[in-house]
């Protein structure tokens, strides 16, 4: 294998471990500005008329939903009480 070849796939995993490292600190540090990243990527993608591979890329970028039993869209840590706040 060629030496400069070697070297640009040193640094191209390189920059791909620093991407997903830089991406799992953003997902723990602010998770609802990921989420909304997320879903401003996945929405475009997910339109009416777009090719089916791009509408599968759109669904594995798009957050899980979070929507509880009760329908609130909550965290399901409430017994339907939304006043139950600490003082």
């Amino acid at each position: 294998m060629d030496a400069s070849l070697s070297l640009g796939l040193q640094y191209a995993v390189i920059a791909v471990a620093v991407l997903v490292s830089a991406w799992v600190v953003f997902r723990k540090q602010a998770p609802n500005t990921a989420r909304r990243l997320r879903i401003a990527i996945a929405l475009p993608l997910l339109r009416e008329g777009r090719p089916g591979w791009l509408r599968a890329i759109g669904r594995w970028i798009a957050p899980v939903s979070n929507a509880s039993a009760d329908g609130c869209g909550g965290c399901s840590g409430c017994d339907g009480d939304t006043d139950k706040r600490v003082s």
